[in-house]
Order: C-alpha cells, then sequence, then structure tokens
C-alpha cells in the first residue's frame, strides 16, 4: 500500500438515489469495513425502491478521467466497477486501469436492476467479456449474468460449475457465481443459497441459510463492495469473498424495512454484530 496502513477502495459505478445500490451502496460499504472509498461516476439513475425511472450517462471520458484524478493523487489499493451502461464506457475504464497498471479489479457485471430496467446496453457486453474480464481480479456475476456472461442457460449445480470454467476462460482470477437467484433445499423448511466459487483449478462453495424478505436492493453492488474492501486490506481472494458474504448477510438478516418495493439492505449491521462479540 505505499507504506500506509489505510487501506483505499475506488467504485466505478452510477449513482442511486435511493441510496441502496450503485456508489452509495459502495462507499457505505467501504466505510464500515474501515477502508477509504472513492468513486468514479458513469451515470446518474433516477430510482427508489419501487424501480428504475430514469438513467442519464455521463460521457465516458468523465469516468476515466475520475480514475485517473484519484489514482494520480490519493492511490487505489482495488477497485470495482458497478453498472458501466455501454461499451464506450466499458472501453475508457478498461484503458485507465491499464494505464494506472491497477490490479485488484473487481467486475460487478451489472445489467439488470431488481425492478427490470436494463443498466447495461446490448452491445456492452461483448466489450465487457473481451476488454474489461481480462484485467479482473475476481468478476461476480448472479445466475442470470453468469448465462450472459457464458452464454449458456443454467438449470443445475452442474451447469453453474461449467458456467463458471467457461467465464474463467474469458481471464478473471476467481469467478464468483452468486446464487441467491436460486436457493437449494436442505431440510425441512429451510433453503440454502449457495454461492460457487472457482479460482481457474478449484470450486469453493459458500453456503448460507436463504432470508424471505423483499428488502435484498443493492445486495450485488453490497457483496462486491466488500470483497473490495477486503482485497484492498490485502486479504486473498477467497477470505475476501468469505467477508463479503458475511457483511452481506447481516446486511439481509437485519433489514432497515424501508421503502414500498425492494428496500435497501442495512450497511451497518456486520459492524454492529462485529462489536457486539468484541
Amino acid at each position: 500500500m505505499n507504506g500506509m496502513t489505510l487501506a483505499r477502495a475506488l467504485t466505478v459505478a452510477g449513482s442511486d438515489s435511493g441510496g441502496g445500490a450503485g456508489i452509495q451502496a459502495d462507499l457505505k460499504t467501504f466505510q464500515e469495513l474501515e477502508v477509504y472509498g472513492m468513486s468514479a461516476i458513469t451515470a446518474v439513475t433516477v430510482q427508489n425502491t419501487l424501480g428504475v425511472s430514469g438513467v442519464y450517462p455521463l460521457p465516458a471520458q468523465a469516468a476515466a478521467e475520475q480514475i485517473r484524478s484519484v489514482a494520480e493523487d490519493l492511490g487505489v489499493d482495488a477497485v470495482k466497477t458497478g453498472m458501466l451502461f455501454d461499451a464506450e464506457v466499458i472501453h475508457a475504464v478498461a484503458a485507465e486501469f491499464k494505464s494506472q497498471g491497477m490490479k485488484r479489479i473487481v467486475v460487478d457485471p451489472v445489467m439488470i436492476a431488481k425492478g427490470g430496467a436494463s443498466l447495461l446496453q446490448s452491445d456492452a457486453v461483448k466489450e465487457l467479456k473481451e476488454v474489461l474480464l481480462p484485467l479482473a481480479a475476481v468478476v461476480t456475476p448472479n445466475l442470470p449474468e453468469a448465462e450472459v456472461l457464458a452464454g449458456m442457460p443454467i438449470h443445475s449445480f452442474r451447469d453453474r460449475r461449467e458456467a463458471a470454467v467457461r467465464i474463467s476462460d474469458l481471464g478473471p482470477g476467481l469467478v464468483i457465481i452468486k446464487g441467491g437467484h436460486e436457493a437449494l433445499d436442505s431440510g425441512p423448511g429451510e433453503q440454502q443459497v449457495v454461492d460457487l466459487l472457482y479460482d481457474g483449478q478449484h470450486f469453493t462453495e459458500l453456503s448460507y441459510p436463504r432470508i424471505q424478505t423483499p428488502h435484498t436492493h443493492g445486495t450485488g453492488c453490497t457483496f462486491s463492495a466488500a470483497l473490495t474492501a477486503g482485497l484492498a486490506k490485502g486479504l486473498p481472494g477467497i477470505e475476501a469473498a468469505a467477508l463479503a458474504r458475511r457483511f452481506i448477510q447481516a446486511a439481509i438478516e437485519d433489514g432497515l424495512g424501508l421503502g414500498q418495493g425492494h428496500g435497501p439492505t442495512n450497511h451497518w449491521a456486520y459492524r454492529r454484530r462485529q462489536a457486539v462479540l468484541g
């Protein structure tokens, strides 16, 4: 960390006016994990818990210049991408990552909002796969995003493993296919959600109880932000993923109950639990 003990993380993503996802969720997560957070905004979205009603993208150069400005002065130990919107932004962001020599890059391939609004233009998927994923230390797709990146349907856990291998072949060091869109029965009245990790050689599974709640807005952003914070602190990928899983599980379990739709998660839940544990 260039002789510093302070970990620094950058989020390159869209702004969520409702505060549950995007750069707002990322910065809250960085703060809760005692990492200094910075942002490069790619778009301004008009949204609340009921959905996205407007998207106002910034020029691609704006994202690149924000990254450069932060990196050249404050320094960046790890960076994550969220909503990148289109191929031009992806190309500009990837070029700046290369120019700045960034290595701890987490790609959260945000494609569709909880309410169904498209957050990634169709022509951008090719650019994401060919330009950004080869630079990534970690990529964190949910099941629908994994289907797009792998170019195959996912109907079983065996399919997930095949998809993870295909995505790994695109270049990222660690693939995490999140299981939140599908739960596995594990006994009477209980379901488990399983995240599948693949590092190019070995599979690892992180299993946790499914929480029945509509308040899951921003879970993907928050998970990838916590993972980025772990990497910024020097944790290996698998350990950073385990930290992220504990963080988001607490955030979902100790819900806030805000809004009339898909409400946000509780970003301070993990810290409060840690304080109780001493």
